[in-house]
């Protein structure tokens, strides 16, 4: 009896045990759908200044340095950088977005404690929008961004008017993808930190000048996934009505 070969794999088929991919196994249930769907009601209401939605995120970026100078490009040549380079820690990048006005504030700083959280949610109420009614804030669900962390850094007073303005709405664990402040994380990553980058002092003369663009042509965000196609995407989700 004659033997029929098979056609040999292709790269992509063959299997590879010693790789593995990270990935975000959330659980859709009602705790999770009842935020999101909150949520994408919040995105879905036109612009109001007297009522503000803004995303607030928090990414950390390895501080890296040369130990030998990179040599620039030339023509017919790429530029070229040493493999070795030293650790300088880590710096935060601490990003507030108001995606309907296309404007974005982002601070670099050495930790992003509770303490540095207040100060970011300080600054909304009083800099940036001190004649709003109430400001609506986007969030993760870190330990450190509660309204307690107002009364760790200011006093009672000045804490409870800060947060009597805040109306802090929170995304579905394992539901960041629904903060837009992720999506200017991306941005800035892919645009400005895929070099290495040496301080925290450089990390900030990069990324002043790329919020200042950003600011001045009003890049705004338009957020496109509503109610009605979630229900639809996760229908299987649902509980069956009777």
């Amino acid at each position: 009896m004659l033997r029929r070969d098979r056609p040999p794999r292709s790269k992509k088929q063959k299997i590879k045990p010693w790789l593995s991919r990270q990935w975000c196994i959330s659980t859709l249930d009602a705790e999770f759908l009842a935020r999101m769907e909150l949520l994408l009601e919040l995105y879905a209401r036109p612009y109001d200044p007297a009522e503000p939605v803004v995303c607030f995120d928090e990414c950390s970026v390895q501080l890296l340095a040369d130990v030998y100078d990179p040599m620039p490009a030339k023509p017919g040549r790429d530029a070229r950088h040493d493999f070795e380079y030293v650790r300088g820690g880590t710096a935060n990048l601490l990003v507030l977005i108001e995606p309907l006005a296309g404007w974005r504030d982002v601070e670099v700083s050495a930790q992003r404690t509770k303490l540095d959280f207040a100060r970011r949610m300080k600054f909304l109420v009083d800099e940036r929008y001190p004649d709003a009614k109430v400001i609506h804030v986007v969030l993760d669900n870190l330990n450190t961004h509660t309204l307690g962390a107002l009364y760790e850094a200011f006093s009672p007073a000045d804490a409870f008017r800060v947060a009597r303005k805040l109306h802090f709405h929170f995304t579905p664990v394992h539901g960041s993808w629904l903060n837009m402040a992720e999506i200017e994380n991306s941005v800035l990553s892919r645009g400005c930190l895929t070099r290495r980058v040496p301080t925290a002092e450089a990390l900030r003369d990069i990324v002043a000048p790329w919020q200042r663009r950003r600011n001045d042509a009003h890049d705004d965000i338009q957020w496109r996934f509503t109610v009605d196609l979630a229900r639809d995407k996760f229908k299987r989700f649902y509980p069956d009505q009777p």
